[in-house]
């Protein structure tokens, strides 16, 4: 009977493991249907997704020119990561309205949607095309299209995008003037437009700003135009000659030619001189590096130009694009700052930044946009305008 009872129970406890396991399997084969059907939803809602064709042509830089057309295309790229569009960039032949308009044509004809233009540079070709092309969603950054009389006339499939450059030089120059051993800073322009010339006047004025605030003593010895936006030889150049000089601390706003600056920059680092680069436009941190590790950004002055793309493209898709008028992007809306690579920045700089970015978002510091506003804020802080400032 014992025998009897025993192999019973064991007959018992194997029906139950058995239909255990059975259950098991058909949970893991139940979560693994729902998993799958999940991924095979998000790629069928994906696939609904309203489409669209985008396109970008290029300035006189390149594509990975650190500067303003890599910010630009790098938004570009991550909305098409995020969505289901369809994605090119166009290099002109040349840097004439003409080229810039045969660019165009040939993307229209290719069947792009929405064209986006990084520059000033491309005022007059938008003004045209927006005119003969209206049914193609036009976004130009840092630029008002206009006839050649550089009166704004945007149409209602074009819209202007615009930064507070001045605010995110504001913030170099501030921590610029703490950071500094020499107190001998200088900025590099590349030409000398409203987008370059606001960094530079609002770098001379936070470093004014943190004489006065922070007894920090520094000045902007050296204000230079190279020029241009490729002339990398001619950055590297320049650089050099101010780093002799005694600057410790070069704030460049100069495409290719900051690159220039960047690699003089990284060469004397390696070699153990204490001098540091401020980037421009995008995170020049990574740029900057002169071995696994370190780098010769100190930070760097950013204009989100992928989230302004992003953002743009994303309002043509949801059909709340806002044709006609020139948006801004400051401190307000985040559209201007400091990068996150701040690992160089003492406790100090980093608060000061802080405060100094929540004043200018509140008002309590209007931060100079023109030549005129920057002289009126040095003479109140007891400082001249240095050489080299346009009027």
């Amino acid at each position: 009977m014992k025998k009897f009872i025993t192999l019973f129970a064991m007959a018992t406890l194997s029906t139950v493991l058995l239909a255990s396991c059975s259950s098991k399997d058909e949970v893991v084969k139940e979560d693994k249907i729902a998993s799958d059907e999940k991924v095979k939803d998000k790629d069928e809602n994906k696939d609904k997704e309203k489409t669209l064709k985008v396109a970008m042509v290029t300035d006189s830089g390149t594509i990975d020119d650190k500067s303003f057309n890599q910010g630009t295309w790098e938004g570009i790229k991550k909305y098409e990561a995020d969505h289901n569009i369809e994605t090119q960039y166009l290099k002109p032949e040349g840097e004439t309205t003409q080229h810039y308009m045969s660019a165009i044509h040939n993307l229209v004809d290719s069947g792009y949607e929405m064209i986006i233009t990084p520059g000033y540079k491309f005022e007059e070709a938008i003004y045209e095309a927006q005119e003969i092309y209206p049914d193609i969603k036009f976004t130009i950054i840092d630029g008002n299209p206009h006839a050649g009389d550089y009166v704004p006339d945007i149409a209602e499939n074009t819209s202007s995008i615009f930064y507070s450059e001045h605010e995110a030089g504001f913030y170099a120059g501030i921590v610029s003037a703490l950071e500094s051993n020499t107190r001998s800073l200088a900025f590099i322009g590349g030409m000398e437009m409203p987008a370059v010339q606001k960094f530079g006047w609002g770098f001379t004025a936070g470093a004014a700003y943190a004489n006065e605030v922070y007894g920090t003593a520094a000045k902007v010895t050296d204000y230079i135009y190279e020029g241009s936006y490729d002339n990398v030889a001619g950055g590297k150049t320049l650089a050099a000659s101010l780093y002799d000089s005694g600057v410790d601390i070069i704030f460049t706003a100069a495409g290719g030619v900051g690159v220039g600056v960047i690699d003089e920059g990284k060469t004397r680092r390696a070699s153990g001189n204490d001098i540091w680069v401020v980037g421009v436009d995008i995170d020049q941190f990574e740029d900057g590096k002169y071995n696994n590790e370190d780098s010769v950004i100190l930070t760097s002055a950013v204009k989100e130009l992928g989230n302004s793309a992003y953002d743009s493209i994303d309002s043509v898709i949801n059909g709340t694009f806002e044709g006609g008028k020139s948006l801004i992007f400051d401190s307000k809306n985040n559209g201007v700052g400091l990068s996150s690579s701040d690992e160089y920045l003492s406790e100090k700089t980093k608060e000061a930044y802080e405060v100094a970015f929540e004043k200018v978002t509140n008002g309590t510091i209007v931060v100079p946009s023109s030549v005129y506003e920057l002289e009126a804020f040095l003479e109140d802080h007891g400082y001249t305008t240095p050489s080299g400032v346009e009027y």
